[in-house]
């Protein structure tokens, strides 16, 4: 029975033997090679360590960009609405007024200021949604009778 060795097989039996007499050489000790495989291994974890880390701090950066100490409560964005492709109209309400917004990638204008509320900031058209949909479809959405 005759056993084929490839090329690749005969250069891994030689490599250690190789890798001994180079270690040899430069240090002067027999059998301290560079250990080359754990170098690379640390340097690999380190780089995914730091690559976590980056990762890890744009998540919270992401998730306290709402944090940011002070009272949201105080305004209340109504409605947005897109005019164009970088301009939009938005309805805010600061203490009990309403004022429209026009908004630009350049400035914020103030369009209206009205006395009395416009739309409810409370409640906004939640059943508008609905009632186009139930036009559309032409069926009736309502819940059945419970008998």
């Amino acid at each position: 029975m005759r056993i084929k060795t490839s090329g690749l097989s005969l250069l891994f039996l030689v490599m250690p033997a190789f890798a001994e007499e180079t270690a040899k050489a430069t240090t002067g000790a027999p059998g301290r090679a560079p250990d080359t495989l754990g170098t690379l291994l640390s340097l690999g974890v380190g780089l995914v360590a730091v690559i976590a880390v980056i990762y890890g701090c744009a998540w919270i950066i992401r998730r306290m960009n709402g944090m940011t100490g002070m009272n949201n409560n105080a305004i209340k964005v109504v409605s947005v609405m897109a005019i164009g492709a970088r301009e939009r109209i938005a309805l805010i309400e600061v203490g009990g007024q309403q004022i429209l917004l026009g908004i630009t990638p350049s400035a914020i204008r103030t369009l209206q200021v009205f006395e009395e509320p416009v739309v409810d900031a409370g409640n906004p058209n939640t059943g508008d949604f609905a009632r186009r949909l139930q036009s559309m479809i032409g069926k009736s959405w309502t819940a059945p009778d419970k008998e």
